[in-house]
């Protein structure tokens, strides 16, 4: 039976944040959501990619199952009305949906071209589908080449270069802002990756004090110990007070995967009182939101959530863009390997049998001279085996390609 191909989602071109935080599946709860969508009528193989930015399902939908409602599946997984998504769903089907993944495993499609964590992300939710079994035979080829693609663009240009992420546009907002870092105090609100890699990044920018707050206070820990040194200043603080100390800061940023959000605009009224109006500044990368966009309103609290990072990515992209062309162009030619491959496999098994019928005949022939060529040393026993092989593979040349021809005008017409 064919399958088809399809791809369906929103990212951060297409849905705001409002639309992109009520479909964000957090980690603990993708396998759940990737079993659930397998188990949709008419769905063989499928994988779900949730990051900050996007949620794509990647399906294999079985011909004959005349068109799988997969908004159904995203509005009763998510409690979500279909008219709320619908405006901001993109599909892409076969040819541009393996054109779409390369895309975004490579990094071209994301907010800050070039940035490498959605390339772990993708093969995050590899790794999901493949534990739920939601990932077999053609998805799995497939993504192993979007993997072999990714891995190509990075090596081949200089997109990778001067590595960015979301984390590093954060602070850079930060340091434009106030100017320096230096001698300011830095809350960081979440110990994943995210709050590692800003870290990192606003050492390097002189940020000398940071706080780390985490529900596991070992990770916070963790973070913390990882960047102290006799130049920073580091201090985990205990989540039970998180309201207690983060007026201490002068910048928050946040990325927990909490559910609701953290900071309301009586948190900021009641930091700005407790710093006597001395201002404050958040930079919320988590989706959904930590920080209510109401606090915007309180005289000396500036928020910024991930889609106002976007102005500093533009600027990214457009030193990027020679760069980001070669990649393109590298997808592009991948994309079509790939279509050709997929096209020629109808041939395989007449090109297996041809191959086993010919080396047959050439392993009887062999036997029926084993007599004459009893006297010959094991080196030039191997030197006839290796001359009849390669005269079978030149004769079989013309009829293989004959072979694959006819698969790909099949498919073509």
């Amino acid at each position: 039976m064919s399958l088809n191909l399809v791809l369906l989602g929103v990212n951060h071109n297409t849905a705001p944040i409002e639309v992109r935080e009520r479909l964000a599946i957090p980690a603990g709860r993708l396998a759940d959501a990737t079993r659930t969508l397998l188990h949709q009528p008419g769905i063989r193989e499928g994988l779900i990619l949730s990051t900050c930015n996007r949620v794509e399902l990647v399906t294999l939908q079985e011909d004959n199952s005349a068109g799988i409602d997969l908004l159904r599946f995203l509005h009763e997984y998510f409690a979500v009305p279909a008219q709320t998504i619908q405006p901001h769903l993109y599909e892409f089907r076969e040819r541009e949906a393996v054109r779409h993944l390369f895309r975004v495993a490579s990094s071209l499609d994301s907010m800050v071209v070039g940035e490498p964590q959605i390339l772990g992300q993708v093969k995050e939710s590899y790794t999901v589908a493949r534990e739920v079994g939601a990932v077999s035979s053609q998805l799995d080829t497939l993504l192993q080449r979007a993997f072999t693609v990714a891995k190509k663009v990075r090596t081949e240009t200089q997109i990778g270069s001067n590595s960015v992420s979301i984390a590093s546009v954060a602070v850079d907002l930060a340091r434009k802002i106030f100017g320096s870092l230096e001698g300011k105090t830095v809350l960081l609100v979440g110990a994943g990756k995210m709050s590692e890699l800003a870290a990192r990044h606003l050492i390097q920018q002189g940020a000398s004090k940071i706080l780390v707050a985490n529900r596991t206070h070992s990770r916070a820990e963790k973070i913390a110990a990882q960047f102290s040194g006799p130049a920073v200043h580091t201090e985990a603080i205990p989540f039970d007070d998180l309201y207690a100390q983060a007026d201490r800061a002068d910048i928050v940023i946040t990325s927990t995967g909490a559910p609701q959000k953290l900071f309301d605009r009586s948190h900021g009224q009641h930091f700005l009182h407790r710093r006597r109006n001395r201002p404050m500044f958040f930079i919320d990368i988590a989706v959904p939101r930590d920080v209510d966009p109401s606090m915007n309103e309180v005289e000396g609290c500036f928020v910024y959530d991930i889609d106002d990072l976007q102005q500093v990515a533009a600027a990214n992209l457009a030193d990027r863009s020679r760069e980001a062309q070669a990649a393109e162009t590298i997808v592009s030619r991948e994309v079509d390997k790939y279509h050709e491959r997929l096209q020629s496999r109808d041939a395989v098994p007449a090109i297996i049998a041809l191959q086993q019928n010919a080396e047959a005949i050439r392993e009887a022939e062999v036997a029926r001279s084993a007599k004459r060529l009893a006297a010959l040393t094991p080196e030039q026993r191997e030197a006839v085996e290796a001359l009849t092989r390669s005269l079978t593979a030149k004769l079989l040349h013309p009829q293989l390609t004959a072979l694959r021809e006819s698969a790909r005008k099949k498919d073509n017409d």
